[in-house]
């Protein structure tokens, strides 16, 4: 088995350090969702936690079971986007000494889109908590879908987004940091801002440059399991010099490791494409089939994305930053945005199947597997939760006997 990246375990133990600063430090704390736009924290200095970058925490540390119990406890639901509701159960944590690292310090903003019935709720119980806003984002969507938005994203975002959906998130935005003002006395400054965006800009450079590399390289260098927080931990830490210096060493010890011929999997024979969040409760699924069938997971949605969709350059800084996320969601779940891209993505990596995993609160699912068997490209859908283990059933039976198939 070829060593960690030494990039995944200082990305890990930076986390780790900061987490225990924000746990000590008190004062405003935000909770934010993966897609909301955190760069604004960023620039007014107030700390923020990934709502779904916990509830990964939690899975990995065996802990889902005993946090949605906490919310079974309370007369809510434990089988609904369990992904999102594992921060909220940190709200009624009975047991600090089992908390994962320390446990969740409480947040005095949530903030999140309003993408369904069931995720606003969530962010309603969090708004009845004690100290707790919830500031909500809406939804919207647009009729025309661009062909290639990855080409267009980085500078002709207006095109491929469209002026109504950016308006309407921009004027939410400057709704947020004047509630932030309000409420935590912290002054948004726009040069601040802007070094914020630039640097952002340049982490996601970065980023392309290291999806490029692992596409074209034979055979794959790394392992999902570590390209996975290579890249997320600085994406929550996106906006600040560690981070884009993070994203570059990354890159450089990726392209080392093609240059000295290092393998994940030296008898690789099927090369494979993960779509769907983290398997964070069974992270050894990735690597599990590499010795009996030479499978090698060699993308994963988490790169990509940083490559293709957070890229924005532009002279009005706020509006750029609603092009960020206007369509975010699309880019990954909607099809044909998100299909088509799914499809690009395999080719230009050359696998030889995707593996689908789909969640009860998946959309667009269907459309995905579609294109993908349309495009040749053999997938196999995995039905269950990412953080929730009760769910899916033998997922490693079923990828055994795909594989056997496949190979």
């Amino acid at each position: 088995m070829t060593a960690r990246l030494a990039s995944a375990t200082t990305a890990t133990a930076h986390q780790r350090e900061w987490f225990a600063r924000v746990r000590e430090a008190g004062g405003p704390l935000a909770l934010v969702n993966a897609d909301a736009p955190q760069e604004i924290f960023r620039a007014m200095d107030i700390p923020y936690v990934v709502n779904q970058w916990w509830a990964s925490i939690v899975a990995a540390k065996r802990q889902t079971q005993r946090y949605l119990g906490l919310l079974r406890d309370r007369g809510y639901p434990d089988y609904i986007e369990q992904y999102s509701a594992t921060s909220l159960a940190s709200a009624f944590e009975d047991d600090p000494g089992q908390a994962p690292w320390g446990g969740l310090p409480a947040p005095s903003i949530v903030l999140g889109e309003t993408t369904g019935d069931a995720s606003r709720k969530i962010f309603d119980v969090w708004d009845a908590q004690p100290g707790v806003t919830y500031y909500p984002l809406e939804s919207a969507a647009e009729d025309t879908v661009p062909e290639r938005w990855w080409e267009l994203m980085p500078h002709r975002w207006e095109e491929a987004i469209g002026r109504d959906r950016l308006d309407l998130l921009t004027g939410e935005l400057t709704g947020l940091i004047r509630f932030l003002e309000q409420t935590t006395g912290r002054v948004f400054s726009e040069t601040r801002f802007r070094e914020v965006l630039d640097l952002v800009n340049e982490q996601q450079e970065w980023n392309r440059r290291t999806r490029d590399l692992i596409a074209a390289a034979r055979p794959c260098p790394i392992a999902v399991t570590d390209g996975i927080p290579s890249v997320m931990v600085p994406q929550w830490h996106r906006g600040t010099e560690w981070a884009r210096d993070a994203a570059r060493a990354f890159h450089d010890e990726v392209r080392d490791r093609i240059d000295a011929g290092v393998a994940v999997c030296p008898d690789e024979r099927l090369r494979l494409m993960w779509i769907g969040r983290g398997l964070w409760f069974d992270l050894e699924f990735y690597r599990r089939f590499q010795e009996s069938h030479g499978a090698v997971f060699v993308w994963s949605m988490y790169l990509a994305i940083a490559a293709d969709g957070y890229l924005r350059y532009g002279d009005d800084p706020l509006r750029a930053l609603a092009a960020r996320f206007a369509a975010f969601g699309d880019q990954l779940y909607t099809p044909p945005w998100s299909a088509e891209w799914y499809v690009k993505e395999a080719r230009h990596h050359g696998v030889d199947g995707v593996v689908h995993l789909v969640s009860d609160d998946a959309r667009g699912g269907y459309f995905t597997t579609r294109a993908l068997r349309a495009a040749g490209i053999p997938v196999l859908e995995l039905h269950a939760d990412n953080v929730d283990a009760r769910t899916g059933g033998d997922l490693t039976a079923r990828m055994t006997e795909w594989l056997d198939d496949l190979a």
